[in-house]
């Protein structure tokens, strides 16, 4: 459903530079009609500029989080185009035409990975992680959450299959599941109804543990479910998400949560933070840049590369922090955000 969405929006985003190329080369026949070309394509471009910038706009005024360690303006700037790029390649290109594919990717013998979306995204959004684990040999199988706006519940199944597909692949009795936004929020509501025993370790990319205030300009039950919970009545308003983390779930210390100090969706920041969980910030990475953004990647890797050796010890022992953080307490990863 969202690669033939995301095609008719590329489409319309085409039509649209066409019309305005032609127009212009109407109005100035003397104009070379490749100039006329990159007019109607610039326009384009300017335009999802001027989205993804308001879009952190929105997210300022929705947030007072801002992070003792103010970026200064040339960093910011270097989050926004990243942002922005990662934004472009995962929509028009991603996620319309290189969904990943049905079958797991069994490259090793570590722990395999099953990697869940967030949000109005598909399979595709993991193009850049995809590439980094071949490169490192490590197993991994990503699902598409369909229906798009639906119930988070209504998603479990389908985790139940991709973990069943996954560990018969991979010959495993466990794997290890990373998400995207929303896709935290399903892998724990699955872990919630399921256990612990066939996952070992759960990391989440820019999960809104807490809810973000920008949920509530979403549409669908997904996005009901994700609004905020420390608001006046939020409980009442997000009895979903509140019930989610009530529930008692003595294995927390298996979540890692990554996430940006300066997120344009999960606002403010700190909702990604859990309670008894591994909290890490990286500074200035924008929401849908996370999972391309090269340290962000590589802290990942560490991460499954280190459950693997702790699962050697085997017995009933859960996978420490790769770095030895205690569980539930927050650091904050410093590195500069790629240009």
């Amino acid at each position: 459903m969202i690669a033939r969405i995301t095609r008719l929006l590329l489409l319309a985003q085409v039509v649209v530079a066409v019309l305005l190329a032609t127009t212009i080369a109407s109005h100035w026949p003397g104009l070379p009609l490749l100039v006329a070309a990159f007019f109607g394509l610039g326009c384009v471009l300017l335009l999802r500029a001027a989205i993804v910038a308001n879009n952190f706009r929105v997210a300022a005024r929705y947030t007072d989080d801002v992070p003792a360690d103010k970026a200064r303006l040339p960093t910011l700037l270097c989050m926004y185009f990243d942002e922005l790029k990662a934004t472009l390649i995962s929509s028009s290109w991603h996620m319309p035409f290189c969904r990943l594919g049905a079958a797991p990717e069994i490259l090793g013998g570590g722990l395999p990975v099953l990697l869940v979306h967030g949000y109005g995204c598909n399979s595709g959004y993991w193009q850049p992680m995809a590439r980094a684990f071949r490169a490192a040999g490590i197993s991994f199988h990503a699902i598409d959450l369909e229906p798009v706006l639906g119930d988070i519940d209504g998603y479990l199944p389908l985790i139940s299959r991709g973990v069943a597909l996954l560990r018969a692949a991979a010959g495993s009795a466990q794997v290890i599941i990373v998400a995207h936004s929303m896709g935290g929020l399903v892998a724990r509501a699955w872990l919630r109804d399921n256990g612990w025993q066939q996952v070992a370790t759960l990391i989440t990319l820019g999960t809104p543990h807490q809810g973000t205030a920008l949920a509530q300009l979403g549409v669908g039950k997904n996005a009901t479910q994700m609004r905020r919970i420390d608001q006046p009545a939020g409980a009442a308003c997000n009895p979903w998400l509140a019930g989610l983390n009530s529930a008692p779930d003595e294995k927390r210390r298996r979540i890692v949560s990554l996430y940006s100090t300066y997120d344009n969706i999960v606002v403010p920041s700190t909702s990604a933070c859990l309670d008894g969980a591994n909290n890490i910030a990286f500074p200035c990475i924008g929401h849908v840049a996370l999972a391309s953004h090269p340290p962000v990647i590589a802290h990942v890797i560490e991460r499954i590369r280190q459950i693997d050796r702790d699962s050697v010890d085997a017995g009933d022992s859960h996978p420490v922090a790769a770095n030895g953080t205690a569980s539930g307490q927050s650091m904050s990863i410093q590195e500069k955000p790629s240009s």
